[in-house]
This record gives C-alpha cells, structure tokens and sequence, in this order.
C-alpha cells in the first residue's frame, strides 16, 4: 500500500485515513484503525514515524482508533509509506469494529475478529463503501470480557448464548443500551443480514445514517430486510452488559493482557514509545486498543506489578477510577478548526475538579458542536461556542443548555455541579 497522491479529504463527515489526510487545526490528521494487535516492534516504529513526520501527538480515539496529528502535506505520504511498510492490520472502507481481544479472550462466545473480516469483505465486494456516509460502521460484539455495548453504531451484533445454542441479536442505531432491537439470527446469517441492513442505510443517499433512516421511515425497512432470516422467541441482548478495559485481563493461553489509559485520549509518541519499551522488557510481544487505551499483550504474572508501576511513572492511567476517565473531551481549539474553546487546557483541570466527588459520573467536554469525542449523553456535556461554554445536563451536545460560563469560570462551576448532583443523589 503506498500514499503518494495524497489528497486531502473535504467531504462532511469523512474519515481521515492514511491517503485522505484531513486538515485541522495542527496540520493534517491521518487515523488508522487496528483489525488485530499491533507487534510492539511495528508500534514503536509507528511512534517513531509520527514524532519524525507529524507534530508527536497519537490519540486513541473511544472506538480504538490510533490518530497521528500535525502532518503536514509533504511529511504525510512518507509517513503512509513507512506505515504500509510495517504490516500494521488495519482496515479500509466500512467500519467494522469488533472486540479488541477477539480470538485472545477465554470468555468470548463468538470469533468476533473473523465474522467482522468476513463482514468487510462482502462490503467491499457490494461497493457499500463509495455508497454510505463515511462514518457509517458495524460493531460485532462477541460477549468476551471487553463489551463494546458503549460503543455507538450504526448495525450491531451481539452474540449472546441461548441454552446450547449461540445466537446473534441484531440491532440498529445507537449505543447498546438504546439501540432499537430487530431480532435475532444464526451466526451462520451474521453477514448477509449486515449487508442488507447497510443496504437500506445505502438507498437514502451518501450522507444518511441509520438514525437518519429511522427518523425518516421507521423500523420497518430494516426489519423487512432481515426478516426471512430471524428466529422467533429470541431473547433480547444483555445490552446493559459494560466491561472495563483499564486492568488485568486473563488471556486463553494463561498470560495476561494489562490495560493502560491514555489520560483524555492522547499523548506524547515520545512517552508511548517508552511505554512499549516497558512493555518489551516485561516480556509483552504485542498491543492492542480499545475506547481510550492500550491493551498490553503477552505479560506474565510475575511481570505485571513492575510493568504497571512504570506506566503510572509515565503518566498513564492505570486504575478505572482515576478521575481522568470521568472525563472525556476532544481536541479543542487550536488543535481542531472546528474547537470553540481549549478543551485540552479545560480537561486537567475538571478532572481535579471531580477528583474529589467519588460518585461524580461522566463529563463531556467538547470543543464546538459536533460533538466527536462522545456521542451519547454524559451527566453534565460542555459544548464550546463562540460565546462561551454551553452547559448541558444529562444530555448529549444536541440538547438545550441550561447556563453558559467563561472557560475559566468552568472548573468552579463544575465543582458546584457536581457537589449538587452528589448531594441529591445521597438523599435519594
């Protein structure tokens, strides 16, 4: 794969992969996203490219996603090249995302990983691709220890068991917990129903969404599409069903895998590159990701208490409840066009700001309207505009705020959110 005629992608919506570098506000953006676990030798070779060819800063984006910021267009097809070099699994075309530990876990039900290329394959083979928005994607749960029900999608598969058989509970739009179900179907159906599903997305046009479509038609098209392949009296996935990636995960060949957080998503390639040298010397062969961070592959029990302690030193999250992870904001301005406020600056300082309320629950800071780096609701959602911070409350960037604060004013007004929120819920 080589990237020499780049060219720089303007569509709304579009995905930012290696040949089609986006423009932001620190140069060009490129994503790439992992199919499988990434050798260490290839990340730290991956780190090394964008320190050399872009501005040092890597994001792990909340569906897994590695982004290189601050290329520019000369440094952005060299860096392409020395990417495809690398052999790094990473997928083109429809978003297929499928548990990051698939064919690892000892839990999961379901070969995720292999249904999800099967699934990429056929919607290359129907040119879905050139025919749906660009951010259309698919999540194939396997029910293994990482659940991916957080993650929004367009269609979803989730593998549950029922009695001794395996079934497959399809849904549309949304995250697990609010998607609207359709049914359920052999595993054996798993890839032509997707196909049909994203046919029916496909028919409205190149911008629509499945939301879109059931705004606009209801549910009927899509259960029409799929419904010679349902099974009666399936019962309803486990879409409450949450997991935690940040910790120890016991992986089918009995070593370990060790998850580690990238404080608000980002962080110096300078200091990944540390971290995977760690990594190495505590016998790891490999890393994986998931919303937010890295997944340390092929540890040992005797390795892990040094390994994690040398990731604290670095700086990354190690606990799930660490008050960084309540708090999730995207680039902000000046990093992103679109930023309406520093949210990078903002993010620090609302995490102290919580660290003091333990049963403080999620807030979502982002820079401007669109809303990327989370798209469902948070207990309170900072959107910046140009008049300042809009305040939402259990809601998500499309909805009503209820105050609007200076950027600096928005630590304290945080703390007094928050303070009240745990007071009412305490006299619940």
């Amino acid at each position: 794969m080589t990237a020499r005629a780049v060219f720089f992608s303007q569509r709304r919506g579009a995905c930012p992969g290696l040949s089609t570098p986006m423009p932001t506000g620190d140069g060009l953006l490129v994503r790439l996203q992992p199919t499988g676990i990434i050798p260490l030798p290839a990340f730290i070779a991956l780190c090394t490219a964008a320190r050399r060819d872009g501005n040092g800063i890597i994001e792990v984006t909340g569906r897994g996603s590695i982004q290189i910021r601050g290329l520019s267009a000369e440094s952005a097809p060299r860096f392409a090249d020395s990417v495809a070099a690398l052999g790094i699994a990473a997928a083109d075309g429809v978003s297929i995302l499928a548990n990051p530990l698939t064919g690892l876990d000892p839990t999961e039900i379901l070969d995720a990983g292999a249904l999800a290329v099967d699934i990429r394959r056929a919607a290359t083979r129907t040119g879905l691709g050139a025919r749906l928005a660009p951010k259309v994607s698919v999540v194939v749960d396997g029910s293994g220890m990482l659940s991916l029900n957080d993650v929004a999608a367009d269609v979803r598969l989730h593998a549950e068991r029922v009695e001794h058989a395996v079934l497959l509970h399809v849904s549309v739009a949304g995250v697990g917990a609010d998607a609207t179900q359709l049914g359920a179907l052999a595993p054996a159906n798993g890839v032509e129903a997707v196909i049909r599903l994203l046919e029916v997305i496909a028919r409205r046009g190149p911008v629509t969404r499945a939301r879109d479509s059931l705004a606009a038609e209801g549910i009927t098209p899509f259960r029409s599409a799929v419904a010679d392949l349902l099974i009666a009296g399936g019962l309803p996935a486990n879409a409450h069903r949450s997991s935690e990636a940040i910790g120890i995960h016991r992986l089918r060949d009995g070593s370990l895998a060790c998850g580690i957080g990238l404080p608000f998503g980002h962080a110096e390639a300078a200091a990944l590159e540390r971290l995977a040298a760690c990594a190495a010397a505590a016998g790891a062969a490999s890393i994986g990701t998931a919303g937010r961070t890295l997944l340390i592959v092929g540890l040992a029990d005797r390795t892990v208490p040094a390994f994690v302690h040398d990731a604290e030193s670095l700086g990354f999250i190690v606990e799930a409840a660490d008050p960084r992870r309540r708090v999730i904001a995207c680039a902000g301005a000046p990093i992103c066009a679109s930023g309406q406020i520093a949210t990078r600056a903002l993010a620090p300082a609302v995490a102290d700001a919580v660290a003091r309320w333990p049963n403080a629950t999620l807030i979502h800071v982002s820079g401007c309207a669109k809303g990327c780096a989370h798209a469902g609701k948070a207990a309170l959602t900072v959107v910046g505009t140009p008049a300042g911070c809009a305040l939402i409350t259990e809601g998500s960037v499309s909805d009503a705020s209820f105050a609007m604060v200076r950027p600096e004013e928005l630590p304290a007004v945080v703390v007094r959110h928050v303070r009240e929120s745990c007071r009412e819920d305490s006299h619940v």
